[in-house]
């Protein structure tokens, strides 16, 4: 074992109640002072194995070992005694207490402090100077930006001594800016001699922040290369299996007539927050109108708002000449408003139903699916085999429930579903979140398809990769109103980072 090795994983495996096995013999290396990339498609069992190293799951076989000492982790507080840290996906803050007390929280009754918290804030201010963050200790957790509070997360583990620090999934609501500033954290850490594992399925951040990268697939270890050996068709192909096309080619489609028009729409929430602001926007025929922003700014609530599911406070939507304000989702859906919702399972799915009711759900009241008044099991049948075929949904038999499917061909049945009724417009929202490439290419085909049939398709997503390369036109989300439109040949990643942030456009055209 080399003497700068400090983690070493030996034929880790972990297989969950119901036999999904999610590692299979992995093997993994990590040295003093790299960022060491875990990249793979969702479900490739990266988050399970660093979950095993941080002792939130045990593993059924293998072994780890810690500067060439063999280790046993039974839970997180284990895991932080050995120098392991872990800043999830979703923060563990408490938002109506500071930051020094964030930090310190657990490590001794907080009471305990309370006597003496300038000195500890001095002392957490001067700890993250020395580690390259700047941090206000006594500011508010709930007055923090994203990046603040990720930030914190990553002193609060380095205040316990951590010097091996797993970041699962870091930049999923980051702006660019914010990712950017999160990178440049981290090359400071591995300058420190931190090791940094970072999970991930995003190819360019590995290409832009990694040492070395280690390919994970169907739960086992593909290999591990050095970043110079690499590129981001070779890392598709470790991925996935297979060659995987980037970029979506689209034809210049001219725009036609507006399809969706939106003005001054407003939504008031709960408590009489404002929840959309004063929303104006068209989607014309043979365009994409992409909306990028980080979740939770309003865009979950304009896509229910114009495809009925919410009724808004104020203004007005059409479909072509027809007025929908107010009206039922059904009057959206006679209208040829199609609705890829974000959450499949919640809101795009009956799991338990087999895979031809599902593909039946839009369509249940059609006469062609009736005989005499009654559902056509035989009809119905045969309509779900063909869109089965169409849309290359892998399943054994239209009867299998939809539970039973991955995630990509439950996608490709709410996909096909909407775009086989023609629709007028279709509301795509996070079309492929948590999908691997494979999946996330088709969909991006489906949709350039639909385009380029004369569709209106409006594009919501958190995914700015997603936005630029399928957009005509983008449009920006900040607290429920729309602060900045740009054409996609014209976009500016720098300036949609801005907006995304908050800044107006006049003041990211000074930056």
């Amino acid at each position: 074992m080399e003497a700068s090795t400090r983690l070493q994983l030996i034929g880790i495996s972990k297989t969950f109640p119901g036999g999904v096995q999610a590692n299979k013999d992995i093997s993994l290396t990590v040295k003093r002072g790299e960022i060491h990339c875990l990249l793979g498609e969702n479900g490739a069992g990266k988050s399970t194995l660093m979950s095993i190293l941080y002792g939130e799951y045990h593993a059924d076989s293998g072994e780890i070992w810690l500067d060439g000492q063999k280790a046993t982790i039974n839970t997180p507080k284990g895991a932080i005694s050995h120098g392991i840290g872990m800043v999830h996906q979703h923060f563990m803050l408490v938002p109506t207490l500071s930051v020094a007390e964030n930090i310190i929280m657990g490590m001794r009754p907080l009471a305990s402090f309370l006597w003496y918290m300038k000195d500890i804030e001095k002392d957490i201010a001067e700890f993250a100077a020395k580690r390259g963050m700047k941090i206000n200790p006594s500011a508010l957790v709930s007055t923090l930006s994203v990046g603040e509070q990720q930030r914190v997360e990553i002193i609060k583990a380095l205040y316990r001594g951590v010097d091996l620090l797993i970041l699962d999934e870091p930049t999923a609501v980051l702006t660019p800016q914010e990712t950017r500033d999160l990178f440049e954290t981290l090359r400071n850490l591995a300058k420190q001699g931190f090791s940094i594992i970072l999970i991930t399925h995003k190819m360019n951040e590995v290409m832009e922040v990694a040492d070395r990268v280690s390919v994970l697939r169907d739960g086992r270890m593909i290999d591990t290369l050095p970043i110079s050996e690499v590129t981001p068709s070779s890392l598709a192909r470790m991925m996935v299996g297979r060659e995987v096309s980037f970029n979506q080619e689209k034809n210049d489609t001219p725009c036609g007539e507006p399809i969706l028009k939106v003005e001054d729409l407003t939504l008031i929430g709960e408590k009489g927050r404002p929840l959309l602001k004063n929303i104006s926007l068209k989607v014309c025929s043979g365009e994409i109108v992409g909306v990028a922003g980080v979740d939770g700014n309003g865009q979950s609530q304009l896509a229910f708002c114009v495809t009925g599911l919410m009724k808004p406070t104020s203004g007005r939507i059409w479909i072509e000449k027809n007025d929908l304000t107010g009206k039922s989702p059904l009057e959206f859906l006679k209208a040829g408003v199609g609705h890829i919702p974000e959450d499949r399972h919640a809101m795009g799915l009956v799991l338990e139903d087999p895979v031809a009711y599902n593909f039946l759900l839009q369509r249940y009241r059609d006469n062609y699916f009736k005989w005499f008044g009654f559902l056509n099991i035989k009809t119905i049948f045969e309509h779900a085999r063909r869109l089965v075929k169409v849309f290359d949904v892998r399943t054994s038999s239209v009867k299998t429930p939809a539970a039973n499917l991955s995630g990509g061909n439950q996608q490709k049945i709410i996909v096909g579903r909407e775009i086989d009724r023609n629709p007028r417009l279709l509301v795509a929202v996070q079309p492929t979140r948590g999908l691997d490439i494979g999946a996330t290419e088709y969909i991006h085909k489906q949709l350039i398809q639909q385009r380029e049939r004369g569709a209106a398709i409006l594009l919501i997503s958190t995914e700015l990769e997603e936005i630029m390369a399928l957009s005509d036109r983008i449009l920006v989300m900040f607290e429920g109103r729309i602060i900045g439109e740009t054409d996609s040949d014209r976009a500016n990643i720098d300036k949609i980072g801005l907006w995304m942030a908050g800044m107006q456009p006049e003041e990211a055209k000074q930056t």
